[in-house]
């Protein structure tokens, strides 16, 4: 038994589902991830563990879930300067998930989480989770395969220095496992922006952020370190991922902040 496929349903199917019913949606991205990963990369990581996570849960019947299909498209404006982005502003792909939340809650769908693997998305994915709560009461969720370490300080690959946001040694293991054919490793290079360890306040992962493009860390697109990376490594990050979703599932199709 696979993942239950929202597109696979029938209208009276979809009309029929339990109330406390999790719509996952996967948000990728088609974006350069540097000289040695396809475009696809976040689109791939994030789908792909999001249906293994809904699988899991439907298999152990340990909540009603259904998977929506992934969007390929969007916010990745940080690498616009780069061939083989496709990426959407942010005002379309607000409008685009306030859309579907609307449209979810005219199928009777009342829990909706989102599975993010592009760390781009994850500022406007916060403000839409609010924006569809609000206008039409469904309960909202965002997940991430793993927090980004421009979000919180990377602790898991000190050789990065806390600095491989992307394209570095997590997403490289990660599509060695995934992808192996699709992956250049004779393209991967270090490039790891050492002077940020330098400021104490600003920084990814510190109290104080900054707006960056990929660009700006040099030609390559890349910011980390995917020289260091495996399969088995990437295999241990995504089942990590994969049981991790599949908790939050569970625990989405119960969640209720009111106090009892």
């Amino acid at each position: 038994m696979g993942a239950p496929k929202f597109i696979d349903l029938t209208f009276r199917q979809v009309e029929a589902l339990p109330a406390d019913t999790v719509a996952v949606l996967p948000l990728g991205a088609i974006e350069q991830h540097g000289p040695h990963l396809p475009v696809s990369t976040d689109y791939v990581t994030a789908t792909e563990a999001a249906e293994a996570a809904v699988a899991s849960v439907a298999e152990a019947g340990a909540a009603s879930v259904v998977l929506l299909p992934g969007l390929a498209f969007t916010k990745s404006d940080e690498h616009h300067w780069a061939p083989g982005t496709i990426w959407l502003t942010w005002e379309t792909l607000m409008a685009t998930l306030v859309d579907i939340g609307r449209s979810l809650q005219t199928s009777g769908i009342t829990r909706l989480m989102f599975v993010n693997g592009h760390g781009g998305n994850s500022a406007l994915g916060q403000v839409a989770c609010r924006e569809i709560r609000r206008r039409f009461g469904l309960r909202t969720f965002f997940s991430h395969l793993s927090v980004p370490p421009d979000q919180a300080r990377d602790v898991a690959n000190p050789h990065e220095l806390g600095l491989g946001v992307h394209g570095g040694h997590s997403e490289t293991s990660l599509m060695l496992h995934l992808r192996p054919e699709l992956v250049h490793m004779e393209l991967a290079e270090r490039r790891v922006p050492e002077h940020l360890a330098d400021y104490e306040l600003i920084g990814f992962g510190k109290p104080v952020s900054f707006g960056w493009l990929s660009d700006d860390f040099g030609p390559d697109g890349h910011i980390g370190d995917p020289t260091t990376a495996d399969a088995d490594t990437g295999k241990i990050l995504f089942t990590a991922a994969v049981e991790r979703i599949a908790r939050a599932i569970v625990e989405a199709s119960v969640f209720d902040p009111t106090p009892r």
